[in-house]
């Protein structure tokens, strides 16, 4: 710790005890940070509000994210519900002159979070978008290892990644909102966005693009009923490129119907003096949730498995693996942030730069024209 006086108090928006990501990430990780405590939680019933207050220890209960975010035992509103809810709650923060957190995507679109990210910039407060990649141990082990130089010059990059369970034609009823893409998630909004920004961060970031965005299913059916719906979100996403030092950039995330968890991912970066070879250690997450199996193979084909450091963990012992890790990593930055009075990283500019890029994939494959992007 850096000698605060007082823990930081979090207030959480869609901390559901049950079956929410808030539950599952976000409160076993601030269990474990000694610089925060949760003092409130906000949920869209008084009974599960009432029941999570009193399974997480927060003194408050509220099923309005403007009545937790005006508290005065509320220091940074954490902001966990559908992606369409993020807005108002994100409003109601910055109105009260909160930090806030926000999971991804920031807004339903470009233009409402180029709106929340110009109105985070206004109020002063720390922002934050939940883009767990930017924080993984793994990921930031192999940014390290192509910035040393440790496989030369990059010169192509190949990522291919599942979306499972969106994108197939079956969907489970939770996730039934989802074909709209109004709601702002899905394949190309959540799966894209969260395998571009672990991709730019280990690579750079892309100064060209073309792209296949395709909705294969125009109607899918619930999983649990057998009902058939109507969707119109892609499910396929196919795109290739250049970074911005000229390498060939490529990424492809297949969307599908497994219930069972996500398939395993692949991501290969090649450059003059060696190849990096990652898979997932474990089956079933997210390349962005879980810890990454890293080959090196050396021009002379010598291939050796690296292990991730223990330094590049900065987060207690106690944290559970997997996607608590990087939310509890954020969370830390988020701290370091608001003790040094300066920007998290990532912000919601940073969440801005994706909402824009997957516009431009959009584009890119509505024209069939190739696009060419500002390198930040």
């Amino acid at each position: 710790m850096s000698g605060r006086r007082q823990r930081i108090r979090v207030g959480i928006v869609g901390a559901s005890p049950n079956g929410s990501w808030a539950a599952a990430t976000h409160l076993p990780a601030l269990a474990h940070l000694e610089e925060f405590a949760v003092t409130a939680v906000a949920t869209s019933k008084p009974e599960t509000a009432r029941e999570a207050a009193a399974r997480f220890g927060a003194a408050h209960a509220f099923t309005s994210a403007a009545d937790l975010a005006g508290h005065p035992g509320v220091d940074l509103v954490v902001v966990s519900v559908k992606s369409a809810g993020h807005a108002e709650a994100i409003r109601a923060a910055l109105a009260a002159g909160k930090h806030v957190y926000s999971e991804w995507p920031l807004g339903v679109d470009a233009a409402e979070t180029a709106e929340l990210a110009e109105a985070a910039a206004a109020a002063g407060v720390v922002h934050a978008i939940g883009l767990q990649g930017y924080h993984s141990p793994s990921a930031l082990f192999v940014r390290d290892l192509i910035a040393e130089g440790r496989i030369g010059r990059v010169e192509s990059a190949a990522f291919i990644t599942p979306g499972d369970p969106w994108g197939g034609a079956r969907i489970p009823e939770a996730l039934a909102w989802g074909t709209d893409p109004a709601a702002g998630a899905g394949v190309l909004t959540i799966m894209v966005g969260h395998a571009l920004a672990t991709f730019e961060h280990l690579v750079g970031g892309l100064a060209q693009v073309s792209a296949v965005v395709a909705n294969l299913h125009k109607k899918v059916a619930v999983a649990e009923t057998g009902e058939r719906i109507a969707n119109q979100a892609p499910g396929q996403i196919a795109l290739t490129g250049r970074l911005g030092d000229g390498a060939v950039a490529s990424l492809t995330v297949h969307g599908g119907s497994s219930t069972a968890g996500p398939d395993e991912f692949l991501l290969r970066i090649a450059g003059t003096e060696g190849t990096l070879t990652i898979t997932p250690v474990r089956a079933g997450v997210y390349p962005h949730w879980t810890e990454w199996n890293i080959r090196l193979r050396s021009v002379d084909g010598v291939t050796t498995s690296l292990d991730v450091p223990a330094r590049y963990r900065i987060v207690p012992a106690g944290v559970p693996d997997g996607p608590t890790v990087n939310v509890a990593a954020l969370y830390r930055e988020i701290g370091q942030a608001i003790d040094q009075g300066r920007d998290a990283n990532p912000s919601f500019a940073t969440a801005l730069h994706y909402h824009r890029l997957l516009e431009t994939i959009e584009r890119a494959s509505q024209t069939g024209q190739s696009q060419a992007l500002t390198v930040e």
